[in-house]
């Protein structure tokens, strides 16, 4: 199977390629092409795989290409992980909002309205073109903010698209260690988690049919050994009875949030873009030293995320640096859809299958119905992040618990933020983009609203192209 990397100059195309040629996942593909608008950028991550040292499995032959078209060609499966506009539009993101007086984080809240409104259009003409020149290949999309983007890509490409993040699948590998119940791998039997993209929760955790995780919300030494437990007061979780996703840090602790990250000499979007304006010349110069030059980067960069939630001087450790990572999600989906045998992950997938989606045609066929959604209370046909079973025939969403309120109620004022987003950047509907800032629990305001769009607007000149020809 031919797998193409939209986004190949991306910095972390390595480890996807690391995992290739290792372990279970050696001799999935036979070919692997990256695509990149940018030369330089392919130069140099191409520089990386050469001079990686050889792993246990097969080199894979690698192409890098800046025609689209060509590189769709024959493709079997779509890994996407674009970035319209860079880490200077992360940058921008994060800032207009920050200058504002609100949170500064590049997927949540504002900044994420933002980088979902620029990457959506690029997003569905990839989905368009592959329709037309690899009409039979998956799309697993890691193009952030995944759960818009992926709603976003369901009209064009139906059960053919699934999101991927690796935060939800790394807390719950994260906890199970710390409750004494490592998961085997593959299995998420006794996981319930519900939730959006970088808003969810971990409720359940049962082993031998018992629930361990009221004991490890009960347990402060416990809850100490890995991020998510230290960066929520332990009466806090014991009193919610679930484990947030790391992401509500900036939800939960909105204020402590935003002063944090005031106070930082840089934003993350600038030591991001700086370390890459600085990395990418010298990794494309450096020969046999690539992997080693990129390998050093990628720990200080693991090292430096969500920085504003922990304490100065503290330091992530093992446990939490090795989520899972983008990579063995992507690939573990990629397996099973392969027809290499189904496996359980938490992904970004429609909340109910379509009925029928699957189901030869015929006069005589009885009008299926709908399945449940897999989270009771919200709309059947969003994207939603659960535990999934994958399969050669796709994702199907696990049921899970209701949601209690305020949770759900969280669920629904964002996921409306998103699909209006959705709207905006797939109609050019500025009215809905108004109303997505507006409606965002971390904005809050119709004045905010305001100057948050036109912000933005004056950093990214094609969001004004956008909304088409203003009205006489």
């Amino acid at each position: 199977m031919r797998l193409l990397i939209a986004g190949g100059g991306g910095f972390r195309v390595p480890l996807i390629y690391r995992a290739l040629v290792s372990g279970r996942f050696a001799g999935l593909v036979t070919g692997l092409v990256l695509h990149d608008v940018d030369p330089a950028r392919l130069k140099a991550v191409t520089a990386v795989l050469h001079s990686m040292p050889a792993g246990p499995g097969a080199r894979v032959p690698v192409n890098a290409t800046t025609d689209l078209p060509q590189a769709l060609a024959g493709a079997g499966m779509v890994f996407a992980a674009i970035r319209p506009g860079g880490t200077a539009g992360r940058v921008a993101d994060e800032k207009v909002a920050q200058e504002l007086g609100l949170l500064g984080q590049e997927t949540t809240g504002a900044g994420g309205i933002s980088y979902a409104l620029r990457t959506i259009p690029h997003m569905l003409n990839l989905a368009r073109l592959m329709k037309e020149h690899c009409p039979d290949a998956w799309l697993i999309n890691f193009t952030n903010p995944a759960g818009m983007v992926t709603e976003a890509l369901l009209p064009v490409l139906g059960r053919k698209v699934l999101g991927i993040c690796d935060s939800a699948g790394g807390l719950v590998q994260r906890a199970a260690r710390a409750a004494g119940v490592p998961l085997p791998e593959g299995r998420l039997d006794g996981v319930g988690y519900y939730g959006l993209n970088h808003l969810g929760w971990l409720y359940r955790l049962e082993s031998g049919g018992r629930d361990l995780l009221a004991r490890l919300l009960a347990d402060p030494v416990a809850l100490a050994s890995f991020e998510e437990g230290r960066i929520f007061p332990q009466p806090f979780l014991a009193g919610l009875g679930a484990l947030p996703n790391e992401y509500l840090y900036y939800y939960y602790r909105q204020d402590a949030a935003r002063e944090a990250m005031r106070a930082m000499a840089r934003t993350r979007g600038e030591t991001i873009h700086s370390q890459q304006e600085e990395l990418y010349p010298r990794l494309a110069a450096a020969g046999a030293g690539a992997f080693r030059l990129w390998e050093e980067a990628r720990r200080s960069r693991e090292e430096g995320y969500l920085a504003e939630a922990r304490t100065q001087g503290e330091e992530r450790d093992e446990a939490d640096l090795a989520g899972g990572g983008y990579e063995r999600v992507a690939l573990a989906a990629m397996r099973a859809l392969s027809g290499a045998g189904d496996t359980q992950l938490i992904l970004n997938t429609r909340n109910s299958p379509a009925p029928g989606a699957d189901a030869a045609p015929g006069p005589t066929r009885a009008r299926p119905t709908a399945p449940e959604p897999a989270i009771p209370g919200l709309p059947a046909d969003a994207v939603v992040e659960v535990p999934c079973t994958v399969t050669a025939d796709g994702a199907l969403p696990l049921p899970q618990q209701a949601p209690p309120e305020p949770q759900l109620g969280l669920l629904r004022q964002v996921k409306e933020v998103e699909r209006l987003t959705v709207r905006a950047a797939v109609e050019g509907d500025r009215d809905a983009a108004l109303a997505a800032f507006a409606g965002h629990p971390l904005v809050a305001s119709e004045e905010l609203a305001q100057a948050l769009l036109e912000g933005y607007e004056r950093e990214f000149p094609a969001l004004r192209d956008l909304w088409g020809p203003a009205e006489p």
